[in-house]
């Protein structure tokens, strides 16, 4: 009996933080951005295509996204409520990279395919390079820092 109630509080505790993940994040519409997010909106998308908007709140702070196409390739700006940029994920060519990062996101990418690759900018610097990958059907990221060496921490 006491096993039975273990696994059903895990399952609880799981099942509570899966939606409380799924909540932190919701699609917004433009008409619902900060002033100040909307001025950043508006000066980093010239030229692009905006595809969404979503507001994520993390550590009690609120945080906002734009998702954009530039020249063919995507870019998600993430500002907090005053539209400073905190983050720039921007999908680069993996031929582009330095031969050490290629060497490594392919080392842990193991056996599978490598999809995309995108350069993660935080505070106007460069913080590491993340790999979708595609394994058997199943979607994963990998991530190394600029160098191509292993990241202390997941960006």
């Amino acid at each position: 009996m006491r096993i039975l109630q273990v696994v059903g509080l895990t399952a609880g505790a799981s099942l509570f933080f899966a939606l409380s993940v799924l909540a932190a994040e919701k699609k917004i519409k433009r008409s619902d951005l900060p002033p100040a997010v909307e001025k950043t909106v508006a000066a980093q998308s010239l030229g692009a295509t905006i595809q969404g908007f979503s507001e994520e709140r993390e550590n009690g702070q609120t945080f906002y996204e734009a998702e954009m196409a530039v020249k063919g390739h995507s870019r998600d700006v993430l500002m907090d409520g005053g539209g400073l940029i905190v983050e720039v994920e921007e999908q680069v060519v993996m031929a582009s990279l330095p031969t050490d990062v290629q060497d490594a996101l392919r080392a842990k990418a193991g056996k599978g395919k490598i999809v995309t690759v995108e350069s993660i900018t935080k505070h106007d610097k460069l913080v590491a390079y993340e790999a979708a990958v595609l394994t058997k059907g199943k979607r994963s990221e990998v991530q190394v820092d600029p160098q191509g060496k292993q990241l202390s921490h997941e960006e």
